[in-house]
């Protein structure tokens, strides 16, 4: 998430409240989760174990809970808690804005798209041309959608990442400031549920298709052409490159990439990063190839004890 304009090291230390490291005018350009960072952004770090993952990013802002040595040519900002201050930052940048009718007066909507009656398109929205956007669609504020785009009723675009702390009085919630970026020639099936990112963006690519009941998480990255069969689940940050297709009921672990031109069959968990051009199976999944062989030995087993204990 990229500000307005540019502020300084001193007015977000003041926004926050917080000690500071660096000079005061040092410029800060926006905010970021560690995946996507820039330089000019802030990065929240609250763990010692991801200390130098932090501080060694393309980041140049660290909002840390502890006094280390800055690197040069960058800028600390010290928090006894960094995951509260980062909630301070995205509410003072991005606060919510209440909806005062069911399409918004900012929304943009372009020449021959039909929003269909009880469809609800938030604040700052803006939908390309040519697109149908069916009843009980729910597309929150400042989603973008390109043109010649089908969404059918009961999806929503642009919920909160699913990203919590666990406190000792329960779970604190990350607020979510990122958008959704739906792009051309994308048809999204009947409730389907695409996660805003936290500080990003959540993309569909061109062309790709999602068919009913799918859950895309915050911040993932779908390429173009892709197919997306029935309750498939991905989590959150995960990369899909172009032309994959993904049967029904597949699951995804968050932070992964798969590859260009995959096959993930049906009911398949996606554990770890992918092959291009390879299919995969099973829970865990592994090439399909492999899978069958261990589900054919699998298979006669039975025989085999048989024989032993002969």
């Amino acid at each position: 998430m990229k500000f307005p304009q540019q502020h300084t090291l001193e007015q977000i230390a003041t926004i926050i409240s917080s000690e500071y490291v660096g000079p005061a005018d040092f410029p800060v350009l926006g905010m970021n989760e560690i995946h996507v960072v820039t330089s000019g952004d802030i990065v929240f770090v609250d763990h010692p174990k991801y200390y130098d993952k932090a501080l060694n990013s393309a980041a140049t802002i660290i909002l840390i809970n502890k006094e280390v040595e800055c690197p040069e040519g960058k800028a600390l900002l010290i928090s006894d808690d960094p995951f509260r201050d980062f909630n301070k930052l995205t509410r003072y940048f991005k606060p919510f804005e209440k909806a005062t009718s069911n399409v918004a007066s900012s929304a943009e909507i372009g020449e021959g798209t039909v929003v269909q009656p009880t469809a609800f398109v938030g604040n700052n929205v803006k939908i390309g041309k040519n697109c149908l956007i069916h009843a009980n669609v729910s597309i929150y504020d400042n989603t973008i959608i390109g043109d010649n785009v089908t969404i059918h009723s009961g999806s929503v675009l642009g919920g909160d990442a699913f990203y919590y702390k666990k406190r000792p009085e329960g779970y604190d919630k990350l607020i979510s400031g990122g958008r959704v970026v739906i792009k051309d020639n994308v048809d999204i099936g009947a409730n389907c549920t695409i996660d805003k990112g936290v500080t990003g963006d959540t993309t569909i690519g061109k062309g790709t298709k999602m068919d009913n009941l799918i859950q895309v998480g915050h911040d993932t990255v779908i390429g173009e052409n892709c197919l997306i069969a029935s309750q498939v689940g991905i989590a959150g940050a995960v990369v899909i490159e172009d032309d994959v297709t993904i049967w029904g009921q597949v699951g995804f672990r968050s932070g992964i990439v798969v590859k260009k031109g995959g096959v993930m069959m049906g009911q398949a968990g996606i554990t770890k990063s992918t092959k291009e051009n390879t299919v995969y199976s099973g829970n865990p999944a592994m090439e399909s190839r492999e899978w069958l062989k261990e589900l054919a030995l699998l298979r006669r087993l039975p025989k085999l004890m048989d024989k032993i204990n002969g």
